[in-house]
């Protein structure tokens, strides 16, 4: 069994965080002060704190693609995948790159998609119709 992992970084504003990690995302919230809130991030604990997000820059080539470097993400199965993504489409998040199948027919076939919290950080999340492509090469 995989044991889930932390992940602190900064957003500009907790109030926006929260309607985009909750009420978006559907993420439920954990604890919180006046300058940091967790949420449960899919079965991981994400922390967000109040200050200035990481740089980032489309630096990273993956097939035709130039993605956000550094970002961070999710990997699920394809029908939660596919429902993640209508849930951010009929909220009316922007995407870096929309929803789109990669790889196909190779190892690593995967669904992909680049989107941003409010505050500028990038998150990637992918959808594998089989987990064991995950480290396929």
């Amino acid at each position: 069994m995989l044991m889930p992992f932390h992940f602190a970084y900064h957003v500009r504003d907790l109030d926006e965080a929260r309607a985009f990690y909750g009420s978006i995302l559907g993420c439920k919230e954990g604890r919180s002060t006046k300058t940091w809130v967790d949420f449960d991030f899919f079965g991981h604990q994400i922390s967000l704190h109040l200050g200035e997000p990481f740089a980032n820059a489309p630096t990273g080539k993956v097939g035709d693609h130039m993605v956000p470097m550094p970002h961070f993400g999710l990997v699920l199965d394809v029908a939660r995948f596919q429902a993640l993504a209508e849930r951010l489409q009929t909220a009316g998040v922007a995407f870096d790159l929309p929803p789109n199948l990669r790889f196909k027919g190779q190892p690593g076939e995967q669904w992909t998609m680049f989107f941003r919290d409010p505050s500028g950080n990038p998150i990637e999340v992918k959808g594998f119709a089989d987990h064991s492509q995950i480290f396929a090469s």
